[in-house]
C-alpha cells in the first residue's frame, strides 16, 4: 500500500490507483464530468484538476485527478487556490457554448453541470460571441439527444463500446467543432442504450418516453425489483400522484452493478396501457359485465369448486405466470392442493418435463452472479445472451471471458469426449430451458462440469424461474405439467398473470382455454384472447402496485413493496387468492401480509432460498433422438411478458421490429 495525503488527510491506497479513486476512498469530493468508475479514463473534461506535490516539489501545473496515478509520499490539494482557479477556468470554458436552457431541460434538478456551475461558475459571462448550435440526431425511440448541450465528456461513447459492446457513437471533428454523433446516421439500438441517459452529466441525452412529463424534484423514489428476467435487477421507481413516470437503476454490485437493461427501464409504459383491467368482470350469457368484487369472487369460487365436485379435483388446473411473485405462486399452489388437485405449473414455455422427479433440488445458476466475473472460459448452451440476459452478457464482456456457444445435445455430447477443452463455467440459457431435450442438455452439462471441475447452472429465463420451484408451483404426484394441461384440456382453469403468448404453443393454449367449462383469470390486462376464452376476469396488481418477492437465478430472495396504490379497483393477487381460499373454506389462508406468506414459504427471512441444487439422476440420454432440431423459436426480447408487450416505446425499437 502507498501512503499519500489528500487535503492534509493521510490515507493508504493500492498501487496503480488514481488520485480521484484515492479521494473517493478518503471521502473527498473532486468535481468531474467525464470520469466514471466503470468506464475507461478519458481525461477530456479537465474539471478534476488538482494541485499535486511529489517529493516536496509541486508540479508546475494542475493535474487531472482521474488520470494521475498515486505515488508514495504524494500530496494532493483539491481546494487550494491553484486547483480552484483551474476548476473555475474549466467551468467557464464549458459554459461558453452551453445554451443555458435549464427551465426547459429534463435534466434540470439532477444535472451535474447545473450543480457544479453553482460552485465553480462565474456570475456573468465574458464570452460575447455567438454560441454554436449542434443539429440534433435521431437516436431512436428510447433516447432523445439535444447535442447543443453536450460537453463532449464521451461517457456515452465509452459505455456503448466497453459495456454494451457496440460502437454505435463516436466523436467527430476537432476543437470547438467536435461533436458526439451516432455512426452513419443510425439510431442507438443496443439493448442497454438507456444507460447513456444516466451517464450523461448534462441534458444532452434524456429519456424520450419521459420527456416533458414531470420534473425530477416532483417525483418520489421507491426501491423495487425488475421482473423481466432471472437477474432481478434493483431499480428505483419514480412516481407522482400514484403514477409511475420512469424507472432507473439502483446500484447493487452483487447483481446489476449500476446498469439497467432497456427492457427493465422502459417497460413501465405498459402500466398505463389502454388494456389495463381495473374492475372485475364476469361473462354472463356471452356478454361481459363489470361487477363488484364480492360478486366476482363468489362467482370464481363457485366455478372452481363446482367443477371439482362435478368432475373431480383433477379436472381443475392452474397455470401461473413465471413473473408472479413468490407469495402469489405459493398461495395459488396451496389453493389447488386445497381443492385436491396437483395440476399446477409455472413453466409455461417449457416442453420437456422428463427431469421432474429426478432433481436433487431447485435448479439455479450454480454460483453467485458476481462470481461470473471470475470465469475465464464459458460454455454457453442454448442462449442468445445479449437478448435474454443483457446484463449477464455485459458482465462476461467486461471480464473478457472466452464464450463458446452450442445449441444441440449432440454438440454438447461431442465436447464431453473432446480432450482439448477447458471450461470453468457452463451456463444453460433460455433456449436450453425450452428445448425439447432440456433434461438431456442438463444431464450432459452436469457430466461435462464434473469432468472439468467447472461450475454449471441455469440462466433462468424469468423473474421467479427459481421461485416457482421454491413455492412448489409445480405438479405433485400424479399432477399434470403445463404442457399436459394444454394437450389434455381441463374442465376449469385458474390463470395467474398468464396470457396465450406466454405459452410454448399459444394457439394450443387458447384452444384449451376456450373449450373449458370455466376459466378464472387473475390479470392486470384484458386482452382479446382472454375476453374470448375466460368467463371471469379479476384485476390484480402488477409489480409496482403490490408487495412480494422474486427469487433470482442465484437463489437470492429479494422482497419489495408497492411503489404506488393499485389502479382503480385492482387488488394485489396474493390478497385475491387469500380471499378465494377462505371462500372455498380451505385451511391455511389466514395471512395478514405478503411477508407472512414469504416467511411461511422460505421458513423465515433468509437471504437465499433453501434447497438449491442442480444435480440430476436417472435422466436417459439417447443421442439418436437428439440429433435433430425441433427447438422452440426464441422468444422475442420485448415480448417476454404482458407488461413488456404493452410498452409502446420498446415495441418501436429495431430489436422489436426485427423480431416480428
Amino acid at each position: 500500500m502507498l501512503n499519500i495525503e489528500i487535503d492534509g488527510k493521510a490515507i493508504q491506497i493500492a498501487p496503480g490507483s488514481t488520485v480521484i479513486q484515492a479521494a473517493n476512498q478518503a471521502g473527498v469530493y473532486i468535481p468531474h464530468f467525464c470520469y466514471h468508475k466503470k468506464l475507461s479514463i478519458a481525461a477530456s473534461c479537465r474539471m478534476c484538476l488538482v494541485e499535486v506535490e511529489q517529493g516536496g516539489k509541486p508540479f508546475p501545473k494542475p493535474l487531472p485527478a482521474c488520470a494521475t496515478t498515486v505515488a508514495e509520499g504524494m500530496k494532493v490539494f483539491t481546494h487550494s487556490k491553484l486547483a480552484v482557479k483551474a476548476q473555475q477556468g474549466v467551468m467557464e470554458f464549458l459554459l461558453i457554448n452551453h445554451p443555458l436552457d435549464c427551465p426547459i431541460c429534463d435534466q434540470a434538478g439532477e444535472c451535474r453541470l447545473q450543480d457544479l456551475s453553482v460552485g465553480y461558475g462565474g456570475t456573468n459571462a465574458r464570452y460575447q460571441e455567438e454560441k454554436r448550435v449542434v443539429p440534433n440526431k435521431d437516436l431512436g425511440p428510447l433516447v432523445i439527444g439535444n447535442m447543443t448541450r453536450c460537453i463532449n465528456c464521451t461517457r456515452c461513447v465509452r459505455f456503448l463500446q466497453e459495456i454494451a459492446g457496440y460502437q454505435e457513437m463516436g466523436q467527430a471533428f476537432r476543437g470547438d467543432r467536435a461533436e458526439i454523433m451516432p455512426f452513419l446516421g443510425q439510431t442507438i439500438d443496443s439493448e442497454l442504450s438507456g444507460n447513456i441517459i444516466d451517464l450523461c452529466p448534462v441534458g444532452s441525452l434524456t429519456s424520450k418516453p419521459f420527456r416533458y412529463t414531470a420534473r425530477s424534484w416532483e417525483l418520489a423514489r421507491r426501491p423495487s425489483i425488475a421482473p423481466h428476467d432471472g437477474l432481478g435487477s434493483n431499480v428505483v421507481v419514480h412516481v407522482k400522484n400514484d403514477r409511475v413516470y420512469r424507472i432507473t437503476p439502483r446500484e447493487n454490485e452483487a447483481i446489476n452493478e449500476c446498469w439497467l437493461s432497456d427492457r427493465d427501464r422502459f417497460s413501465y409504459e405498459g402500466l398505463n396501457s389502454a388494456d389495463r383491467l381495473t374492475k372485475p368482470m364476469v361473462k354472463q350469457g356471452g356478454t361481459w359485465r363489470e361487477v363488484e368484487w364480492n360478486q366476482a369472487l363468489d362467482y370464481a369460487s363457485h366455478a372452481l369448486s363446482g367443477v371439482a365436485k362435478e368432475h373431480g379435483p383433477a379436472a381443475v388446473g392452474a397455470l401461473v405466470s413465471p413473473v408472479a411473485t413468490l407469495e402469489e405462486m405459493a398461495l395459488a399452489a396451496k389453493l389447488m392442493r386445497g381443492l385436491g388437485s396437483e395440476n399446477i405449473d409455472f413453466r409455461l414455455r417449457q416442453t420437456d418435463f422428463s427431469a421432474d422427479g429426478r432433481r436433487a433440488g431447485v435448479p439455479w445458476l450454480g454460483m453467485k452472479v458476481a462470481e461470473l466475473d471470475a470465469l475465464n472460459r464459458v460454455l454457453l448452451v442454448g442462449s442468445n445472451l445479449r437478448r435474454e440476459h443483457p446484463l449477464i452478457a455485459a458482465r462476461l464482456r467486461k471480464t473478457k471471458a472466452v464464450v463458446v456457444q452450442v445449441s444441440q445435445p449432440a454438440e454438447l455430447q461431442a465436447l464431453i469426449t473432446a480432450s482439448d477443452i477447458a471450461f470453468d463455467g457452463i451456463l444453460l440459457g433460455n433456449q436450453a430451458q425450452y428445448h425439447p431435450s432440456a433434461a438431456a442438455l442438463a444431464a450432459l452439462a452436469q457430466q461435462l462440469a464434473e469432468r472439468l471441475g467447472a461450475k454449471y447452472g441455469w440462466l433462468t429465463a424469468d423473474a421467479n424461474g427459481v421461485g416457482g420451484y421454491v413455492a412448489k408451483a409445480v405438479p405433485g404426484h400424479g399432477g399434470l405439467n403445463a404442457a399436459a394441461m394444454i394437450s389434455d384440456p381441463r374442465k376449469a382453469y385458474l390463470l395467474l398473470g398468464a396470457e396465450p403468448d406466454d405459452f410454448a404453443d399459444g394457439a394450443a393454449a387458447l384452444a384449451a382455454l376456450k373449450q373449458a367449462q370455466s376459466v378464472v383469470v387473475l390479470t392486470s390486462f384484458k386482452s382479446e384472447a382472454m375476453l374470448a376464452a375466460a368467463d371471469c376476469l379479476l384485476p390484480v396488481s402488477p409489480f409496482t402496485e403490490t408487495s412480494g418477492t422474486f427469487v433470482n437465478m442465484e437463489g437470492r430472495a429479494q422482497s419489495f413493496a408497492a411503489a404506488v396504490r393499485p389502479l382503480g379497483e385492482t387488488r394485489p393477487a396474493w390478497k385475491v387468492l387469500r380471499v378465494l381460499g377462505n371462500l372455498l373454506r380451505l385451511d391455511g389462508f389466514g395471512h395478514e401480509s405478503s411477508e407472512d406468506v414469504r416467511n411461511e414459504v422460505l421458513g423465515g427471512t433468509p437471504e437465499f432460498a433453501p434447497g438449491l441444487d442442480n444435480a440430476l439422476s436417472g435422466v436417459a440420454i439417447d443421442l439418436i433422438d437428439l440429433s435433430g432440431g425441433g427447438a422452440q423459436a426464441a422468444v422475442p426480447m420485448y415480448a417476454v411478458d404482458p407488461l413488456v408487450r404493452r410498452a409502446a416505446s420498446l415495441q418501436r425499437t429495431r430489436i422489436a421490429t426485427e423480431n416480428l
